[in-house]
Protein backbone atom coordinates (compact mmCIF):
# COMPACT_ATOMS: atom_id res chain seq x y z
CA UNK A 1 0.00 0.00 0.00
CA UNK A 2 2.78 2.30 0.86
CA UNK A 3 4.60 1.39 -2.33
CA UNK A 4 1.54 2.00 -4.50
CA UNK A 5 0.92 5.39 -2.86
CA UNK A 6 4.49 6.45 -3.54
CA UNK A 7 4.14 5.36 -7.16
CA UNK A 8 0.95 7.32 -7.67
CA UNK A 9 2.59 10.35 -6.08
CA UNK A 10 5.54 10.16 -8.46
CA UNK A 11 3.16 9.77 -11.41
CA UNK A 12 1.18 12.83 -10.28
CA UNK A 13 4.34 14.93 -9.90
CA UNK A 14 5.59 13.80 -13.31
CA UNK A 15 2.23 14.58 -14.91
CA UNK A 16 2.16 18.02 -13.28
CA UNK A 17 5.68 18.73 -14.52
CA UNK A 18 4.82 17.65 -18.06
CA UNK A 19 1.61 19.69 -17.99
CA UNK A 20 3.46 22.81 -16.79
CA UNK A 21 5.91 22.48 -19.68
CA UNK A 22 3.09 21.83 -22.14
CA UNK A 23 0.64 24.64 -21.39
CA UNK A 24 1.63 28.34 -21.50
CA UNK A 25 -0.23 31.69 -21.43
CA UNK A 26 0.42 34.79 -23.55
CA UNK A 27 -0.87 38.00 -21.99
CA UNK A 28 -2.59 40.83 -23.83
CA UNK A 29 0.46 43.04 -23.34
CA UNK A 30 2.87 40.47 -24.80
CA UNK A 31 3.95 39.10 -28.17
CA UNK A 32 5.42 35.59 -28.43
CA UNK A 33 7.18 33.25 -30.89
CA UNK A 34 7.56 29.48 -30.72
CA UNK A 35 10.97 27.99 -31.35
CA UNK A 36 11.79 24.41 -32.21
CA UNK A 37 15.44 23.63 -31.60
CA UNK A 38 16.23 27.37 -32.03
CA UNK A 39 14.25 27.79 -35.25
CA UNK A 40 11.10 29.92 -35.37
CA UNK A 41 8.12 27.71 -36.17
CA UNK A 42 5.29 30.04 -35.08
CA UNK A 43 6.20 33.76 -35.45
CA UNK A 44 3.02 35.27 -34.08
CA UNK A 45 1.29 33.59 -31.15
CA UNK A 46 -1.90 35.38 -30.18
CA UNK A 47 -2.78 36.16 -26.55
CA UNK A 48 -4.44 33.28 -24.70
CA UNK A 49 -3.79 29.69 -23.53
CA UNK A 50 -1.61 27.55 -25.81
CA UNK A 51 0.05 24.14 -25.88
CA UNK A 52 3.58 23.21 -26.85
CA UNK A 53 5.65 20.05 -27.01
CA UNK A 54 7.72 19.80 -23.86
CA UNK A 55 11.48 19.87 -24.28
CA UNK A 56 11.03 20.40 -28.03
CA UNK A 57 9.37 23.78 -28.32
CA UNK A 58 10.58 26.92 -26.56
CA UNK A 59 8.56 30.12 -26.09
CA UNK A 60 10.06 33.66 -26.19
CA UNK A 61 7.84 36.53 -25.07
CA UNK A 62 8.30 40.22 -25.91
CA UNK A 63 6.68 43.43 -24.70
CA UNK A 64 3.81 44.45 -26.98
CA UNK A 65 3.36 47.91 -25.46
CA UNK A 66 5.22 51.06 -26.49
CA UNK A 67 8.91 51.12 -25.66
CA UNK A 68 11.21 54.12 -25.32
CA UNK A 69 14.76 54.47 -26.55
CA UNK A 70 16.71 57.41 -25.15
CA UNK A 71 19.49 58.17 -27.60
CA UNK A 72 22.81 59.53 -26.37
CA UNK A 73 23.31 63.25 -26.93
CA UNK A 74 25.92 63.82 -29.64
CA UNK A 75 27.59 66.66 -31.50
CA UNK A 76 26.31 67.38 -35.02
CA UNK A 77 27.35 70.01 -37.57
CA UNK A 78 24.90 72.22 -39.40
CA UNK A 79 25.06 73.44 -42.98
CA UNK A 80 27.26 76.37 -41.83
CA UNK A 81 29.65 73.92 -40.10
CA UNK A 82 28.47 75.04 -36.66
CA UNK A 83 28.38 72.44 -33.91
CA UNK A 84 25.23 71.57 -31.95
CA UNK A 85 24.63 69.11 -29.11
CA UNK A 86 21.34 67.31 -29.89
CA UNK A 87 19.54 65.04 -27.42
CA UNK A 88 16.60 62.91 -28.65
CA UNK A 89 14.36 59.94 -27.88
CA UNK A 90 11.99 57.66 -29.82
CA UNK A 91 8.87 55.59 -29.21
CA UNK A 92 8.65 52.16 -30.86
CA UNK A 93 6.96 48.76 -30.56
CA UNK A 94 7.57 45.25 -31.84
CA UNK A 95 5.84 44.75 -35.21
CA UNK A 96 7.44 41.56 -36.61
CA UNK A 97 8.30 39.16 -33.78
CA UNK A 98 10.26 36.75 -35.94
CA UNK A 99 12.46 39.47 -37.45
CA UNK A 100 12.79 41.15 -34.05
CA UNK A 101 14.01 37.88 -32.52
CA UNK A 102 16.38 37.22 -35.39
CA UNK A 103 17.89 40.76 -35.34
CA UNK A 104 18.13 41.31 -31.61
CA UNK A 105 17.88 37.82 -30.12
CA UNK A 106 14.77 39.11 -28.37
CA UNK A 107 16.72 41.57 -26.19
CA UNK A 108 15.12 45.00 -25.73
CA UNK A 109 18.40 46.58 -24.64
CA UNK A 110 20.08 45.51 -27.87
CA UNK A 111 17.14 46.82 -29.87
CA UNK A 112 17.37 50.17 -28.05
CA UNK A 113 21.10 50.39 -28.77
CA UNK A 114 20.61 49.65 -32.48
CA UNK A 115 17.77 52.15 -32.75
CA UNK A 116 19.75 54.80 -30.85
CA UNK A 117 22.59 54.45 -33.35
CA UNK A 118 20.14 54.73 -36.25
CA UNK A 119 18.53 57.82 -34.69
CA UNK A 120 21.89 59.57 -34.34
CA UNK A 121 22.80 58.73 -37.94
CA UNK A 122 19.48 60.12 -39.14
CA UNK A 123 19.88 63.25 -37.02
CA UNK A 124 23.37 63.78 -38.41
CA UNK A 125 22.02 63.71 -41.97
CA UNK A 126 19.03 65.94 -41.20
CA UNK A 127 21.05 68.54 -39.29
CA UNK A 128 23.75 68.66 -41.97
CA UNK A 129 21.31 69.94 -44.62
CA UNK A 130 19.86 72.72 -42.43
CA UNK A 131 21.11 75.97 -40.91
CA UNK A 132 21.35 76.45 -37.17
CA UNK A 133 18.26 78.66 -37.16
CA UNK A 134 16.25 76.06 -39.06
CA UNK A 135 17.33 73.29 -36.69
CA UNK A 136 16.57 75.26 -33.53
CA UNK A 137 13.27 76.88 -34.48
CA UNK A 138 12.41 77.18 -38.15
CA UNK A 139 12.21 73.54 -39.31
CA UNK A 140 12.45 71.58 -36.09
CA UNK A 141 9.07 69.85 -36.57
CA UNK A 142 9.89 69.03 -40.18
CA UNK A 143 13.21 67.52 -39.07
CA UNK A 144 11.49 65.20 -36.57
CA UNK A 145 8.79 64.15 -39.04
CA UNK A 146 11.36 63.35 -41.74
CA UNK A 147 13.46 61.38 -39.29
CA UNK A 148 10.42 59.43 -38.06
CA UNK A 149 9.39 58.48 -41.60
CA UNK A 150 12.91 57.39 -42.49
CA UNK A 151 13.42 55.30 -39.35
CA UNK A 152 10.02 53.62 -39.59
CA UNK A 153 10.92 51.99 -42.90
CA UNK A 154 14.47 51.06 -41.94
CA UNK A 155 13.62 49.76 -38.47
CA UNK A 156 10.76 47.56 -39.72
CA UNK A 157 12.92 45.99 -42.44
CA UNK A 158 16.02 45.45 -40.31
CA UNK A 159 14.80 45.01 -36.72
CA UNK A 160 11.11 44.16 -37.00
CA UNK A 161 10.02 47.18 -34.95
CA UNK A 162 7.77 50.12 -35.81
CA UNK A 163 9.07 53.59 -34.89
CA UNK A 164 6.05 55.69 -34.01
CA UNK A 165 7.69 59.00 -33.08
CA UNK A 166 11.12 60.59 -32.82
CA UNK A 167 11.45 63.72 -30.70
CA UNK A 168 14.31 66.14 -30.14
CA UNK A 169 14.45 66.85 -26.39
CA UNK A 170 17.11 69.50 -26.31
CA UNK A 171 19.46 71.39 -28.61
CA UNK A 172 22.45 73.10 -27.01
CA UNK A 173 25.62 74.74 -28.13
CA UNK A 174 28.90 73.07 -27.13
CA UNK A 175 30.28 74.28 -23.76
CA UNK A 176 33.11 76.30 -25.34
CA UNK A 177 30.73 77.99 -27.79
CA UNK A 178 28.16 78.62 -25.03
CA UNK A 179 30.82 80.35 -22.96
CA UNK A 180 31.84 82.66 -25.81
CA UNK A 181 28.17 83.42 -26.59
CA UNK A 182 27.58 84.19 -22.91
CA UNK A 183 30.57 86.54 -22.80
CA UNK A 184 29.40 88.34 -25.96
CA UNK A 185 25.85 88.67 -24.64
CA UNK A 186 27.17 89.87 -21.29
CA UNK A 187 29.30 92.50 -23.01
CA UNK A 188 26.30 93.67 -25.05
CA UNK A 189 24.11 93.90 -21.93
CA UNK A 190 26.79 95.84 -20.06
CA UNK A 191 27.09 98.23 -23.00
CA UNK A 192 23.33 98.78 -22.99
CA UNK A 193 23.38 99.28 -19.22
CA UNK A 194 26.13 101.91 -19.53
CA UNK A 195 24.16 103.72 -22.23
CA UNK A 196 21.01 103.70 -20.09
CA UNK A 197 22.96 104.94 -17.06
CA UNK A 198 24.52 107.73 -19.13
CA UNK A 199 21.11 108.76 -20.45
CA UNK A 200 19.67 108.69 -16.94
CA UNK A 201 22.54 110.78 -15.60
CA UNK A 202 22.05 113.28 -18.41
CA UNK A 203 18.33 113.55 -17.64
CA UNK A 204 19.10 113.88 -13.93
CA UNK A 205 21.55 116.71 -14.59
CA UNK A 206 18.94 118.49 -16.72
CA UNK A 207 16.28 118.09 -14.04
CA UNK A 208 18.70 119.24 -11.34
CA UNK A 209 19.72 122.32 -13.39
CA UNK A 210 16.08 123.19 -14.04
CA UNK A 211 15.30 122.85 -10.34
CA UNK A 212 18.27 125.05 -9.37
CA UNK A 213 17.22 127.65 -11.92
CA UNK A 214 13.67 127.62 -10.60
CA UNK A 215 14.92 127.97 -7.02
CA UNK A 216 17.11 130.93 -8.03
CA UNK A 217 14.17 132.62 -9.77
CA UNK A 218 11.90 132.03 -6.78
CA UNK A 219 14.49 133.40 -4.35
CA UNK A 220 15.04 136.48 -6.54
CA UNK A 221 11.32 137.12 -6.80
CA UNK A 222 10.91 136.65 -3.05
CA UNK A 223 13.80 139.05 -2.34
CA UNK A 224 12.30 141.60 -4.73
CA UNK A 225 8.89 141.35 -3.10
CA UNK A 226 10.46 141.59 0.37
CA UNK A 227 12.40 144.71 -0.60
CA UNK A 228 9.27 146.27 -2.04
CA UNK A 229 7.33 145.50 1.13
CA UNK A 230 10.21 146.79 3.29
CA UNK A 231 10.41 149.99 1.22
CA UNK A 232 6.67 150.52 1.56
CA UNK A 233 6.94 149.92 5.30
CA UNK A 234 9.82 152.37 5.65
CA UNK A 235 7.89 154.96 3.65
CA UNK A 236 4.83 154.49 5.84
CA UNK A 237 6.98 154.71 8.97
CA UNK A 238 8.62 157.90 7.73
CA UNK A 239 5.23 159.41 6.97
CA UNK A 240 3.98 158.46 10.44
CA UNK A 241 7.11 159.91 12.08
CA UNK A 242 6.77 163.09 10.03
CA UNK A 243 3.16 163.55 11.05
CA UNK A 244 4.07 162.84 14.68
CA UNK A 245 6.95 165.35 14.51
CA UNK A 246 4.65 168.01 13.15
CA UNK A 247 2.11 167.25 15.87
CA UNK A 248 4.57 167.24 18.83
CA UNK A 249 8.21 168.01 18.16
CA UNK A 250 9.42 167.36 21.73
CA UNK A 251 7.77 163.94 21.87
CA UNK A 252 9.23 163.10 18.50
CA UNK A 253 12.73 164.06 19.70
CA UNK A 254 12.23 161.91 22.80
CA UNK A 255 11.06 158.87 20.79
CA UNK A 256 13.90 159.31 18.30
CA UNK A 257 16.41 159.32 21.16
CA UNK A 258 14.84 156.16 22.59
CA UNK A 259 14.99 154.53 19.18
CA UNK A 260 18.63 155.55 18.83
CA UNK A 261 19.41 154.00 22.24
CA UNK A 262 17.54 150.88 21.30
CA UNK A 263 19.40 150.53 17.99
CA UNK A 264 22.70 151.24 19.70
CA UNK A 265 22.20 148.60 22.38
CA UNK A 266 20.60 146.00 20.07
CA UNK A 267 22.83 146.48 17.07
CA UNK A 268 26.13 146.69 18.95
CA UNK A 269 25.88 144.18 21.76
CA UNK A 270 29.58 143.46 21.40
CA UNK A 271 30.35 147.20 21.93
CA UNK A 272 29.17 146.97 25.54
CA UNK A 273 31.63 144.19 26.24
CA UNK A 274 34.37 146.22 24.57
CA UNK A 275 33.63 149.47 26.51
CA UNK A 276 33.07 147.84 29.93
CA UNK A 277 36.65 146.50 30.28
CA UNK A 278 38.02 149.86 29.13
CA UNK A 279 35.95 151.71 31.77
CA UNK A 280 37.04 149.24 34.44
CA UNK A 281 40.65 149.68 33.38
CA UNK A 282 40.32 153.49 33.60
CA UNK A 283 38.85 153.20 37.10
CA UNK A 284 41.73 150.99 38.18
CA UNK A 285 44.26 153.39 36.66
CA UNK A 286 42.69 156.43 38.38
CA UNK A 287 42.51 154.64 41.72
CA UNK A 288 46.14 153.56 41.39
CA UNK A 289 47.55 157.03 40.62
CA UNK A 290 47.36 158.38 44.19
CA UNK A 291 48.92 155.30 45.93
CA UNK A 292 51.66 155.31 43.33
CA UNK A 293 52.53 159.00 43.53
CA UNK A 294 52.01 159.58 47.29
CA UNK A 295 51.58 156.44 49.34
CA UNK A 296 51.56 158.42 52.62
CA UNK A 297 48.80 160.79 51.45
CA UNK A 298 46.77 157.78 50.19
CA UNK A 299 47.18 156.03 53.56
CA UNK A 300 46.08 159.13 55.45
CA UNK A 301 43.09 159.53 53.13
CA UNK A 302 42.04 155.90 53.65
CA UNK A 303 42.43 156.26 57.45
CA UNK A 304 40.40 159.47 57.36
CA UNK A 305 37.63 157.75 55.36
CA UNK A 306 37.68 154.80 57.76
CA UNK A 307 37.12 157.14 60.70
CA UNK A 308 34.05 158.74 59.08
CA UNK A 309 30.60 157.55 60.21
CA UNK A 310 28.43 155.38 57.95
CA UNK A 311 26.03 158.17 57.09
CA UNK A 312 28.83 160.35 55.69
CA UNK A 313 30.21 157.47 53.61
CA UNK A 314 26.70 156.68 52.23
CA UNK A 315 26.20 160.31 51.26
CA UNK A 316 29.55 160.36 49.47
CA UNK A 317 28.63 157.16 47.59
CA UNK A 318 25.20 158.52 46.65
CA UNK A 319 26.73 161.74 45.37
CA UNK A 320 29.24 159.78 43.27
CA UNK A 321 26.49 157.67 41.69
CA UNK A 322 24.33 160.70 40.91
CA UNK A 323 27.28 162.50 39.38
CA UNK A 324 28.07 159.43 37.22
CA UNK A 325 24.49 159.15 35.99
CA UNK A 326 24.38 162.86 35.15
CA UNK A 327 27.67 162.55 33.27
CA UNK A 328 26.41 159.48 31.37
CA UNK A 329 23.20 161.28 30.40
CA UNK A 330 25.17 164.31 29.24
CA UNK A 331 27.55 162.20 27.14
CA UNK A 332 24.72 160.29 25.37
Amino acid sequence: MGGKGMTWMLVAVLALFVLSNTVFVVKETERAVMLQFGEVVNPDIQPGLHVKIPFVNNIRKFEARLLTVDATAERFFTQEKKALIVDSYAKFRVADTAKFYTATNGEEARASALLGQRINDGLRNQVAIRTIQEVVSGQRDELMEALTSELTVVAREEYGVEVLDVRVKQIDLPPDVSESVYRRMNAEREKEAREHRAQGQELAEGIRAAADREVTVLEANAYRDAELIRGEGDANATAIYASAFNADREFYSFTRSLRAYQDAFQGSGDLLWQVLPVALALVLIIEGIVPFLSPRAWRQMVLGVAQQPDRVIRNVGLGSMLFGLALLYWVH
